[in-house]
């Protein structure tokens, strides 16, 4: 076999693949999930770090906990679904070795995923609060037919995580409450896309790169009751350092000898959270928040080979961002309580760096839910919400060759999500 060909072909799969480690579907602002609570999608989130209203607070503010005065258990389900629509403008074929077909255009790479929570809150005493917390804060799938027009730079990307956040709440004050907590968190991957058949008999091959590695990281909040009617919150999350380790693999058996390990560093963004609760009188509560996430830790993703051979690497050049919200709960009567709002939320990704495993644009968040008192220790929230994404161009030749490597990828994406979410909170 041609080695050149062979480091050529490899080196390609990685800067293609590189980019999806930092990449997401329309959930949240790139691969965040902001999907921790099903109270909280009913505001679109707003407020996060001031509500306290149940155990799911141990994730949008620590120190919230301190306001749970009776054992609690919370458990949610989110049902997102997101639309992913490509339209071709002037996109080419891959050239190389022979003229390769165009493909299709794909449809809609989104599907359905569903997303899960688990919270536990514990008074102590009357200052000492603990909790557990168990969801995802980070998480992709988008998947692409097999003849798409983009397979020779993304056919599946694939990120999952698990959180798991022991934590700890002080109320030094009977208005202020701190807490800290420690985070364990694991990642799993899975990107893959198509190689030309240059080199390896004729035929194309997939070339998948799946990898994982586990962190730890923290978080840090206070909380503030201003007065009876008034909560001011504060909330940070660390950033969380990866050093994934994983394999690449190419379906086609003449490629073998280039398969092998590989690995990656990875920092995901550290999130600040301020939020705002107000008692309006005995029907409304008005809320707002602002969230800024440190995107520009993601400059540069890079896959080695375990020896220190460097396989690819692409720019992101990720920004900071901000999403900021604004809601409203009413209460109807003493079982209903219904909520609203809408929120604007910033895309890391700029148009000169937008990929098909993260075709993202900033978007706006439309809210609604409600909670439903079932008796003195149950209730049951709900939420939905429909997300709409900007117009996202992209123009992109993710290969070391240029276009008559993998072709040209020109068009541009239409995106929306649409989120379901039911939330059971039992106290004892």
């Amino acid at each position: 076999m041609n080695n050149r060909f062979v480091r050529t072909r490899l080196t390609g799969v990685s800067a293609a693949v590189a980019v999806t480690l930092g990449s997401g579907s329309a959930l949240g602002a790139a691969f965040q999930l902001n999907e921790n609570s099903a109270s909280g999608l009913g505001t679109a989130y707003a407020g996060g770090a001031a509500v306290a209203e149940d155990a799911s607070t141990l994730w949008s503010n620590v120190a919230g906990i301190s306001r749970i005065r009776e054992n609690q258990v919370v458990g949610a389900i989110h049902l997102i679904r997101p639309s992913i629509k490509f339209t071709n403008e002037n996109s080419t074929a891959a050239t190389l070795p022979s003229a390769q077909p165009l493909g299709s255009e794909n449809g809609d790479a989104g599907g359905l995923n569903v997303v899960p929570n688990l919270y536990l809150a514990a008074p102590l005493g009357p200052q000492w609060s603990v909790g557990l917390g168990l969801n995802s804060p980070f998480g992709l799938v988008t998947e692409y037919s097999d003849d798409w027009m983009g397979r020779f730079q993304a056919i599946k990307s694939s990120i999952k995580t698990i959180n798991v956040n022991p934590a700890v709440a002080w109320k030094p004050t009977p208005r202020v409450g701190v807490g800290f907590g420690a985070n364990y968190q694991r990642i799993d991957a899975e990107f893959t896309n198509t190689v030309p058949p240059a080199g390896s008999g004729g035929l194309n091959s997939t070339a998948a790169i799946e990898g994982s590695d586990d962190a730890w990281g923290w978080n840090l909040g206070v909380l503030w009751e201003v007065d009876n009617n008034v909560r001011v919150g504060a909330h940070y999350r660390s950033s969380i350092d990866y050093h994934i380790t994983g394999t690449v693999r190419f379906s086609n058996a003449a490629l073998a000898a280039a398969n092998g390990d590989v690995t990656s560093d990875v920092k995901l963004p550290a999130i600040l959270n301020l939020s705002y609760f107000a008692k309006l009188d005995d029907r409304w509560d008005l809320l707002f928040d602002a969230q800024w996430t440190q995107w520009s830790t993601i400059e540069n993703l890079t896959f080695v080979r375990t020896s220190g051979v460097v396989l690819g690497s692409t720019p992101e050049n990720f920004k900071d961002t901000w999403k900021v919200a604004l809601g409203a709960h009413y209460r109807y009567n003493s079982a209903w309580t219904l909520r609203g709002g809408i929120a604007y939320d910033q895309s890391p990704v700029s148009d000169a760096y937008r990929t098909p495993r993260l075709p993202d644009s900033d978007r706006t968040w439309f809210a609604f839910g409600g909670q439903y008192r079932i008796d003195s220790n149950l209730t049951f929230d709900f939420g939905a919400a429909y997300v709409m994404a900007k117009k996202a161009t992209i123009d992109i030749t993710v290969s070391p060759g240029g276009s008559a490597v993998y072709g040209r990828l020109n068009g541009h994406y239409d995106a929306n999500t649409v989120i379901a979410s039911g939330q059971f909170n039992y106290s004892f």
